[in-house]
């Protein structure tokens, strides 16, 4: 950074970027996944793609993807589901960009003003759209015409009118752009591990259309977020785009999947495909620990982003739990309702993530026309009126000394603190009205209340301990917030409990 305050295109100077404060407050975010894929919205019905490695190799994972996006990839698996669907559905020599026209047709009429307000419904502070997905198809009225597919973008600029939509919901946008795959660029098929780990366009002239792409994103839309996805080409200049983002958008943040391709040849090429076979081989054999979708940390980013991970500690760098309500990120109309995170499951995860210094990026995947399905939005609509209520627990907080504890009678709880006082949010109706809030050295509390009623709280300290009776009728909840005013600010202190943690007394 100069003298002036601008980023220079040097690793040092964007390095010294740090994540602005709203980032850190937001806490939560929707992310949606449109495009060509949305008009067939179908994969096959299976668990969550972690849940598939901790099972099966990587190549029957490509098979039975779970992601409905990445149908393009997926329906030229000759002994994939979704290929078989395809055949009895559109037929076996219709095209993927067979979908082109039916999506133009659908999302030009499509009311993104809607679609804006679903996500502040849900309680979210930002949206991030995906621009250009892995197919290459982008959502913007780019010049840059793809070397193979010519003029490949939607007939209207969705991205700058969701922008506008959402920003006048007063949320911030984000926009997705995947840098590591463009399949019809290099017509790669993805059918192994190997695929997957060479499947990444190289050469100056794929750099030179990738980081066109992005500086048009950020030139003409001034994301808050830059979210990109998979890596990005060896021969990329990353400190120049990032210097040329943070100086277009000063309290943007990127995200962490940046990591740059090695530059190939034959020889490598030839020894990672042997290596990824032995892996599939030996897959059954492999640790379940190594056995997961993670995306290697590149040299700079404001917050790492996990698909379908859970935490049981406070990460300490600022991180983005994301995952679909079911097992896609695009909609994926083959899911059972039971493949669907519920309301009171969806408010747990955020309570959970938050309390671990995370964000939740929340995927639902709009039809061609910008409507959410009905067993998408339903989540959704659900933890915003959760929020609505109890969001001064949620936004604006930090993590506490320790993200978790029981209560006496078994109800797991999450802790998170906002200015001078303590909440502890309860994962479900307790057992029982009375309870010790283990964790919790009370004995300088001045207040103890139950967000979402006036009815007042007993309460009082035994042994150093918070020991809480709750109202006899309860509103029915997914959660409850116990609200802990001190009578003078929190300290740390290390409390000897039955689970062990460390607490703080108030």
């Amino acid at each position: 950074m100069n003298r002036a305050g601008a980023y220079e295109p040097t690793w040092e100077s964007v390095t010294a970027h740090r994540a602005p404060r709203w980032y850190e407050n937001a806490k939560l975010g929707v992310f949606l996944h449109w495009g060509l894929y949305s008009v067939p919205a179908w994969a096959p019905r299976v668990p969550d793609i972690q849940t598939i490695l901790r099972q099966y190799p990587p190549a029957w994972m490509l098979r039975n993807n779970p992601y409905a996006e990445w149908y393009a990839n997926t329906v030229q698996l000759s002994d994939s589901p979704t290929r078989r669907h395809h055949a009895s559905t559109y037929g076996a020599g219709f095209p993927y960009d067979g979908f082109v026209r039916p999506f133009d047709e659908a999302s030009s009429g499509a009311d993104l003003g809607a679609l804006a307000s679903v996500c502040r419904r849900a309680g979210a502070r930002y949206v991030v759209l995906t621009t250009k997905h892995h197919d290459g198809f982008c959502l913007w009225p780019t010049a840059l015409r793809h070397p193979v597919k010519g003029t490949y973008h939607s007939a209207r600029d969705l991205v700058g009118d969701l922008t506008d939509a959402v920003r006048g919901e007063g949320m911030r946008m984000g926009l997705y752009y995947s840098g590591g795959y463009d399949w019809p660029y290099n017509g790669t098929v993805m059918r192994g591990l190997a695929d997957a780990l060479l499947a990444g366009p190289t050469g100056p002239e794929y750099a030179r259309y990738a980081a066109d792409h992005v500086r048009d994103l950020i030139d003409r839309y001034r994301p808050s977020v830059l979210w990109n996805d998979i890596g990005w080409p060896a021969d990329g200049d990353l400190p120049a785009l990032f210097c040329h983002y943070y100086n277009a958008v000063d309290d943007g943040v990127v995200n962490d999947r940046w990591l740059q391709s090695a530059r190939r040849g034959p020889t490598f090429d030839a020894a990672v495909r042997m290596a990824g076979a032995a892996i599939e081989r030996g897959w059954r054999f492999i640790p379940d620990r190594y056995k997961k979708l993670t995306f290697p940390g590149a040299r700079h980013a404001d917050f790492t982003t996990e698909e379908y991970v859970h935490h049981d500690h406070i990460v300490k760098r600022k991180w983005e739990a994301t995952r679909g309500v079911g097992h896609s990120f695009g909609a994926n109309h083959n899911e059972a309702p039971e493949d669907i995170i519920s309301g009171t499951e969806l408010v747990r995860l955020l309570v959970d993530v938050v309390a671990k210094n995370g964000n939740l990026l929340i995927g639902v995947g709009p039809a061609p026309d910008g409507t959410l399905p009905d067993w998408q939005e339903a989540p959704l609509i659900a933890l915003g009126r959760w929020l609505e209520v109890h969001g001064e627990a949620i936004y604006d907080t930090d993590p506490w000394t320790v993200p978790s504890t029981t209560t006496s009678e078994g109800t797991d709880v999450r802790f998170t603190v906002g200015g001078d006082r303590l909440y502890a949010t309860l994962l479900g109706l307790p057992g029982s009205r009375h309870m010790v809030l283990r964790a919790v050295a009370a004995d300088a509390l001045r207040e103890v209340e139950l967000m979402g009623t006036d009815t007042p709280v007993e309460w009082n300290v035994r042994d150093g301990s918070l020991s809480v009776s709750l109202p006899h009728r309860l509103p029915v909840q997914p959660a409850y917030v116990l609200r802990l005013t001190p009578a003078s600010g929190l300290r740390a202190l290390a409390v000897g409990g039955p689970d062990g943690h460390r607490g703080l007394r108030v």
